[in-house]
């Protein structure tokens, strides 16, 4: 049995990323004690060496179960900041969460292929010369869906992917 665990800052301050990396030190550290694996499946770095914005955990084994149950929540830290030292802040919280994963499967961003091409409609010479949409399709299955509402085509690739996993789940 597997469980997986959001830990993130939300829109906190860097003293927050700062305490999401100690946690996952320390869920780590404790997850022996409790007989489970620990593995990093996703971690998204802050601004400062050292600092993790969020992160996703697979907890593995027997007591993952309960092992997850104590630490979901919001987790104070009290300290001062080493970031900003004059700061009258004292008190930082991050959240840690349990991902609901389907039964069915879980969405691979490795099982789809992505393909540039041109935009339609208004815009003039970038529409006319700049690959900006992107056409996303899930290799296993061929569903296929097309974004073409920014002019980035970064920021439709991203739009794509979203709208391939709500069809997909759906």
């Amino acid at each position: 049995m597997d469980k997986i665990i959001g830990v993130t800052a939300g829109r906190g301050p860097e003293e927050c990323s700062w305490v999401v990396a100690q946690v996952i030190k320390k869920i780590i550290q404790e997850a022996a004690t409790f007989d489970v694996e620990v593995r990093v499946l996703d971690r998204q770095e802050g601004s400062i060496n050292g600092t993790v914005i969020s992160a996703s955990l697979q907890i593995s084994g027997e007591n993952c179960m309960a092992f997850a149950a104590l630490w979901t929540g919001t987790i104070q830290w009290i300290g001062k900041s080493d970031f900003r030292k004059s700061h009258k802040r004292k008190n930082w919280f991050i959240e840690v969460f349990e991902i609901k994963q389907s039964a069915s499967w879980i969405f691979d961003e490795k099982d789809v292929g992505y393909q540039a091409m041109r935009s339609s409609g208004a815009g003039g010479q970038h529409v006319n010369k700049v690959s900006s949409a992107v056409r996303a399709t899930h290799i296993p299955t061929g569903v296929s869906v097309v974004s073409m509402d920014s002019r980035s085509q970064h920021q439709n690739k991203k739009i794509a992917t979203k709208r391939l996993q709500k069809k997909l789940t759906n």
